[in-house]
């Protein structure tokens, strides 16, 4: 069950991984998180400190008089600190037994455990952050590339905060207008109001799409793109994910079906997340093993965000090749014409026409035109945004679906005053996109979701 949170309690918890390090952090925050620290540390008297200060000493067990750890003490007084509380972090030597020994005896006198992400959490209770900022910074400590911690950076800062409160009061205004109309109907101004609402609609609708439009590159650099490395046997699909992973991870022969089953692996390939997934090569087999590797290889294909096609261009394409080429048609692709230090009977134009698709001619092997697949993966999923100077994007499910939904009863409005529904009606819709879009910054969420959404994170976070 869920802490309540009150003025009263302190919470503490270790924010540093644990492990063998230089240093670990004990981190407490509330109001007796000054008082506590000052129960076992021997140095300063940190009742006295100026805030914002970090001070030598000793940590003591009281009890015994034994000493814990030399260690340096932060005092962060409220309001200004993350949690616009009183914060105290120990800085102590890095390892698992003196860090949870110093963790235990806080909580001995008087803190208690924290709940997953509850720093975060009183963060937001207390306003210094909203929800979309509190993501961010799951998303700053989960960043796989450098492009997704500065998107992560721009959302800490407020930017998706800022157009999503932009809307809401583009609707409030219009809502003020229309409680007027309905509270002194004297005035007959139905059809100017709702026109107007029709008219806040629209342009809400359009800033929306604006944002729904990053939602894919969003996702991308959050949770990385999935990305299928298929074609028939002994083409180079192993090869290549051992470039692009830059270690030995595949086992490469030139016996056709050494790969047996589907390799995962994550990499940045020019700031772009990439799950790579090593498939088996999907062709017809007797062999029982091959054909569940096979079959796992065809549902890896179907998941797939990206496909990297490998083709021998050494040889003409196959009734094989013809079959894959037919069945990644649908999906998002790059065609690699591979071996062509071999000799190439087949040309990227003639692929190109074949497909309509990005093709490009390789030698895996011998490291040849790699640099230019790489760029080309940046290129196909980054085209207009790795340029833009606004980086506010969309980065998680929950918001890309509470966007949609806020959308939908946008276009309920306009559809509303097309058919000549009365205002207080078709304003119903409207107050719930007023609401829908609160519940992405937290200004309308109910309670269980934040109390889900801080759940996800780490202890000390």
């Amino acid at each position: 069950m869920a802490q309540v949170l009150t003025e009263f309690d302190t919470i503490a918890a270790i924010s540093t991984p644990i492990g063998e390090g230089g240093i670990s952090i004990v981190r407490m925050s509330g109001e007796d998180a000054i008082k506590i620290a000052n129960e076992v540390f021997k140095g300063a008297d940190l009742a006295q400190v100026p805030t914002h200060t970090i001070h030598y000493g000793h940590i003591i067990d009281p009890d015994t008089g034994k000493t814990i750890d030399e260690s340096m003490v932060t005092v962060l007084r409220a309001p200004k600190t993350f949690t616009c509380e009183d914060i105290v972090e120990i800085n102590c030597h890095g390892g698992i037994v003196v860090t949870n020994h110093i963790l235990q005896l806080l909580l001995k006198h008087g803190a208690r455990m924290a709940d997953p992400g509850e720093f975060t959490k009183r963060a937001f209770v207390n306003g210094r952050i909203d929800l979309t900022q509190a993501e961010s910074v799951m998303d700053i400590v989960r960043a796989k590339t450098d492009k997704a911690r500065q998107v992560a950076v721009s959302q800490l800062e407020g930017g998706l905060l800022h157009k999503i409160r932009t809307m809401r009061q583009e609707i409030l205004d219009t809502l003020a207008n229309v409680e007027v109309n309905i509270d002194y109907p004297e005035y007959d101004a139905d059809t100017v109001t709702a026109n107007q609402m029709a008219d806040t609609a629209k342009s809400v609708i359009e800033k929306i799409d604006r944002l729904l439009k990053t939602a894919q590159e969003g996702k991308i650099l959050r949770n990385g793109l999935a990305t299928a490395i298929v074609g028939q046997p002994n083409v180079g699909k192993s090869s290549l994910l051992n470039y692009l992973t830059q270690s030995d991870k595949a086992i490469v022969t030139d016996v056709a079906g050494t790969t047996r089953d589907t390799l995962e692996e994550y990499v940045s390939v020019k700031g772009v997340p990439l799950e790579l997934i090593d498939t088996a090569g999907i062709h017809h087999t007797d062999d029982k093993v091959e054909k569940i590797g096979v079959e796992r290889s065809k549902k890896a294909l179907e998941g797939a965000d990206l496909v990297l096609l490998l083709i021998d261009a050494s040889k003409e394409l196959t009734a094989e090749d013809k079959s894959l080429i037919n069945e990644t048609d649908s999906k998002k692709r790059i065609i690699i014409l591979n071996k062509s230090d071999l000799g190439q009977k087949i040309t990227v134009e003639q692929m190109k026409k074949l497909t309509g698709s990005e093709v490009i001619s390789t030698s895996i092997l011998k490291e040849e035109n790699m640099d230019e697949l790489e760029e080309l993966i940046n290129k196909l999923f980054f085209a207009g945004i790795e340029n833009s100077n606004d980086q506010v994007m969309v980065t998680n499910q929950r918001q890309t679906s509470l966007l949609h939904k806020a959308k939908s009863e946008l276009e309920d409005v306009i559809q509303a005053v097309d058919d000549g529904i009365p205002v207080d009606i078709a304003q119903i819709n409207f107050t719930g996109a007023w609401d829908t879009l609160g519940e992405i910054t937290g200004e309308s969420a109910p309670d269980e979701l934040i109390t889900q959404l801080f759940s996800q994170f780490c202890l000390g976070k």
